[in-house]
């Protein structure tokens, strides 16, 4: 079989010796044209690999940051179908970045599952990252995803002891997603010691690569965090950027995009 994008990218970067950058930004956030412009401008900023949060009401692992660019982009009139139809334009001219979907269950359930996984194939898309099923679900979405060849990404905590570990592996793809934080995205930092313990035992119980996120914010951090992580991944403090560079009735000032991905090149790898 051919190797996915996924493997594709995390396969070069180890022949380059270094760690992959995944950056998050919101679909549709803070408008659906300046996301857009934003993520086919993320890979030549820096970004190997792209998550891309899926809008939902009720975001409940995420911090403030990425809950505003949630309510940001749904009051922008930003749907599943708009988010795939970002993913098939920035594939008009990006045919190797990997793109993976992050977000909750509820949107993928009502779109229809079958049906949300042949049309996100179909634009383009590599994996998925659902927050709110544990492996104890992965009949609802893991399990079929990798039958249609697409990724599901498993995340990992700090409370993830090895029993723990090997059931959420079970049936996870693509990457390992370790949170190195307890608690929700952006509201305080990793600590450098227990997470590289962690990534050890990780290590010894799969050989998929493993990711760093939660709570990354500099590149100072990303740097330390590669010298043992695969990828490593930075979110809140991108989406910082766009909450800071848009007026009160959230239209986006000229040099957001700007600023945005200037911010991704000093991190990038």
């Amino acid at each position: 079989m051919a190797l996915t994008r996924i493997e594709q990218r995390f396969s070069a970067l180890k022949k380059e010796g270094r760690a992959a950058l995944i950056t998050f930004t919101t679909a549709g956030d803070p408008d659906y044209d300046t996301a857009l412009d934003i993520l086919k401008g993320l890979p030549a900023a820096g970004a190997d690999i792209i998550e891309l949060g899926m809008p939902f009401s009720d975001p409940m692992a995420d911090g403030p940051a990425i809950q505003a660019a949630s309510i940001r982009a749904l009051k922008g009139k930003m749907t599943s179908h708009k988010t795939l139809q970002m993913v098939r334009e920035f594939r008009k001219d990006d045919q190797t970045t990997p793109i993976i979907l992050m977000g909750y269950y509820n949107p993928i359930y009502i779109y229809g599952v079958d049906k949300f996984l042949d049309d996100a194939l179909d634009a383009g898309v590599d994996g998925l990252i659902i927050v709110d099923l544990p492996p104890e679900e992965d009949n609802e979405l893991a399990i079929p995803a990798k039958a249609k060849g697409m990724a599901c990404i498993h995340l990992a905590t700090p409370t993830s002891n090895e029993a723990r570990l090997d059931h959420i592996l079970r049936n996870a793809s693509g990457f390992l997603y370790y949170v190195s934080i307890t608690g929700v995205t952006g509201t305080q930092e990793p600590d450098l010691g227990p997470v590289k313990t962690a990534v050890e035992m990780i290590r010894r119980q799969t050989a998929l690569p493993v990711a760093v996120g939660f709570g990354i914010k500099t590149p100072e951090n990303v740097r330390a965090f590669a010298e043992f992580a695969d990828a490593v991944v930075v979110g809140s403090a991108i989406v910082n950027i766009i909450t800071d560079n848009i007026d009160q009735e959230g239209l986006a000032n000229p040099e957001l995009k700007r600023r945005v991905l200037d911010f991704v090149g000093t991190l990038k790898l």
